[in-house]
């Protein structure tokens, strides 16, 4: 068998319906669409969700809950994220994003207390759970709170 011998199998490869090429096409005139209406129409069809005029089911159904306007995203971190980086490494937000933990800078970056961590680290953050501190400090690190425009974040 020779490359130039394969062929796909029989009924695997079907020919494209070519509509609008005369009357001995068999797809002819109106090319399979029918005459009048709204569906033989180019961009003749109705909008996503539209259900013929009856009301349809997006405005059938009732709203639920609301969007908080004031909402503070957070970027979060855990303790276990951590013990990739050299023992008493500093991390501030550069370091944090060149090992790809922090995507964004919209929001606060927030440690919490997910997980162990082995070695200490100096860590600078936004924000920083009670039991993430309890941990970083137990094995010999430090969290430093970053400033920013408001003062020091409360912890």
């Amino acid at each position: 068998m020779k490359i130039q011998e394969l062929s796909p199998a029989d009924g695997s490869k079907k020919k494209r319906k070519r509509v609008g090429r005369g009357p001995g096409s068999g797809h002819g005139k109106t090319c399979c669409r029918g005459h009048k209406g709204q569906k033989s129409r180019s961009g003749g069809r109705p909008r996503p969700g539209f259900e013929g005029g009856q009301m349809p089911l997006q405005r059938r159904l009732p709203k639920r809950g609301f969007t908080n306007i004031f909402r503070e995203e957070c970027i979060i971190i855990n303790i276990k994220d951590l013990d990739r980086f050299e023992p008493n490494s500093n991390l501030d937000i550069e370091a944090l994003r060149k090992a790809g933990l922090v995507k964004n800078t919209r929001g606060d970056i927030k440690l919490l207390g997910g997980g162990d961590i082995s070695h200490p680290v100096i860590i600078e953050v936004d924000r920083v759970s009670k039991a993430a501190r309890a941990k970083i400090e137990a094995a010999g690190g430090e969290v430093k709170m970053v400033e920013n425009k408001m003062g020091l974040r409360s912890v």
